[in-house]
């Protein structure tokens, strides 16, 4: 389902001594954080005067946090961006948007379950999809996952031997 705000990190804990703050990145590519110029920190709108990837992480600095007892007092909170400011390209989402989506065989219709998690694998992600069987299903388009509607809350999926977990 489409989200309006869209977890994109965890700030978790403070980077020197003047205020800058590591945020660990939900997706795989920490870069993504970069580009957005408007956050959201307890509800509230927040603009990074800076960030940059450190690493596996981003480092931001926010107006008014000045010195470390200011960004360890944000340690721990998650930060938002509204999903309408994101302008994925066609067909892209967050993997949050995928929790909960009905997953179906495309060539039988049967429903399989829903997505209940979006694995992260140095070769591809891999959706978890619970019904009366329990599916690792590789998101790879074309190959299993014919296609993708948020908006109808629908995935369909070539089924493969060996998918469901049961299986020997």
């Amino acid at each position: 389902m489409k989200l309006e705000t869209i977890k994109l990190g965890r700030i978790v804990n403070a980077h020197g001594i003047r205020g800058e703050v590591r945020v660990q990145p939900e997706g795989p590519d920490p870069a993504l954080l970069t580009r957005f110029k408007t956050f959201y920190l307890d509800g509230k709108p927040v603009f990074p005067t800076a960030n940059h990837v450190h690493k596996s992480v981003v480092l931001m600095k926010f107006p008014g946090v000045d010195d470390m007892d200011a960004a360890l007092a944000l340690k721990g909170k998650d930060l938002y961006i509204r999903r309408s400011d994101a302008h994925l390209k066609p067909g892209e989402f967050f993997d949050q948007e995928l929790l909960g989506v009905e997953v179906f065989d495309c060539a039988t219709g049967a429903r399989l379950g829903e997505v209940t998690a979006v694995e992260n694998y140095p070769a591809h992600q891999v959706y978890t999809v619970k019904g009366e069987k329990e599916y690792l299903i590789p998101a790879v388009k074309g190959a299993f996952i014919e296609s993708v509607d948020i908006d109808a809350n629908r995935m369909e999926v070539h089924v493969w031997e060996g998918m469901a977990t049961d299986e020997d």
